[in-house]
C-alpha cells in the first residue's frame, strides 16, 4: 500500500511538471502572448537611457529598431553585443537603431561601464518590470524584438541566434517602408 502511494504521488508530481513545462514553453518555444506575435503594433514603452533622459518607443518611429532585452551578467547577451554593434554602423544610415534595454538590477554605473566597456554604440535603456510584462514578461535573456519603421513587430527571437539570423532580420525590417499617416 505504502508502495503504491509513493508511485502515485510520483506519478502527480512528473503530470504536474509536464503541464508546468507545457504552459511555459509551449510549441514553437514562444511564451510571448499572442498580442506580441508578429504582425501586432509593439508596446509603448518610457525608460531612461544612459544619460538619464526619457526614451518612448514612439520617439523612435520612421526607424526600424532592434529592441534587445540583455543584462550584463548574461552569456549569450555578451556574445550577441558586438554583433549589434556592427549593425548599428552598417545600418545606421539606412534608419536602424538598435536599443538595448539593460534587466539588470544593479547600480546604473555599473551598466554604464560596461556599455562602455563593450562600445556600444546604440541607445542602451533601464528596463523595469512594465514594459518586461508588457513585452511578454521576458522570459529568456536574451530576448530581441524586431520592430518595423511604423511600430509594428516583424519577428521576436528568444535566446540567441547566429549572427547570420540577426542579419537577416535587421535587413527584414529596414525593408518596411514607411506607411503614410491617414
Amino acid at each position: 500500500m505504502r508502495r503504491n502511494l509513493i508511485v502515485f504521488g510520483l506519478m502527480v508530481v512528473v503530470v504536474a511538471g509536464l503541464l508546468m513545462l507545457l504552459r511555459y514553453h509551449p510549441a514553437g518555444g514562444s511564451t510571448a502572448p499572442p498580442a506580441l506575435a508578429p504582425g501586432k503594433t509593439a508596446p509603448e514603452f518610457t525608460l531612461q537611457d544612459l544619460q538619464g533622459n526619457t526614451v518612448r518607443l514612439s520617439d523612435l518611429r520612421g526607424k526600424a529598431v532592434v529592441l534587445n532585452f540583455w543584462a550584463t551578467w548574461c552569456p549569450p547577451c555578451k556574445e550577441e553585443i558586438p554583433w549589434f554593434v556592427e549593425m548599428q554602423k552598417e545600418y545606421g544610415a539606412q534608419g536602424l537603431q538598435v536599443v538595448g534595454v539593460s534587466m539588470d538590477a544593479t547600480d546604473p554605473k555599473d551598466v554604464l561601464k560596461f556599455a562602455a566597456q563593450y562600445s556600444m554604440n546604440y541607445t542602451i535603456l533601464f528596463g523595469d518590470d512594465a514594459v518586461a510584462e508588457a513585452y511578454g514578461g521576458i522570459p529568456y535573456l536574451p530576448t530581441t524584438f524586431y520592430i518595423d519603421r511604423n511600430g509594428v513587430i516583424v519577428e521576436r527571437v528568444f535566446g540567441e541566434p547566429p549572427r547570420a539570423e540577426i542579419e537577416r532580420n535587421v535587413q527584414r525590417t529596414i525593408a518596411v517602408q514607411d506607411k503614410p499617416v491617414s
